[in-house]
């Protein structure tokens, strides 16, 4: 894998589906590597509410992933002032930044 030497290179999980609806967010979480980033899009953005995250292991997750939100999803949802701590929300230019940023990455659906 091309990087600079010593420096990880962590992958990008993608979900858009709702932990309500799909177990792609659960199976995501078993095999996602600490350090690593996960995007939430589309119904997936209830996960990362204080409402779903405990149950969902969203909460604890966020402890050592880096979690976003895609805001426009969030935004339609009406769910960006719902969101736990930890939690960032990014545009559709952020989630180009995201990919541009993580050679690597794995769409959960």
């Amino acid at each position: 894998m091309c990087g600079e030497p010593g420096v990880a290179i962590h992958m990008l999980h993608i979900v858009n589906k709702s932990p309500a609806q799909a177990t792609a967010l659960a199976s995501c979480l078993r095999f996602a590597q600490d350090g690593a980033a996960l995007l939430l899009i589309e119904d997936a953005v209830y996960a990362a509410t204080a409402a779903l995250a405990p149950a969902c292991g969203l909460a604890d997750a966020v402890k050592r992933l880096r979690v976003h939100v895609l805001k426009p999803d969030a935004d339609a949802r009406g769910m960006s002032g719902r969101l736990i701590d930890g939690v960032g929300l990014v545009g559709y230019d952020g989630f180009v930044e995201l990919v541009a940023a993580h050679p690597s990455n794995q769409s959960w659906i």
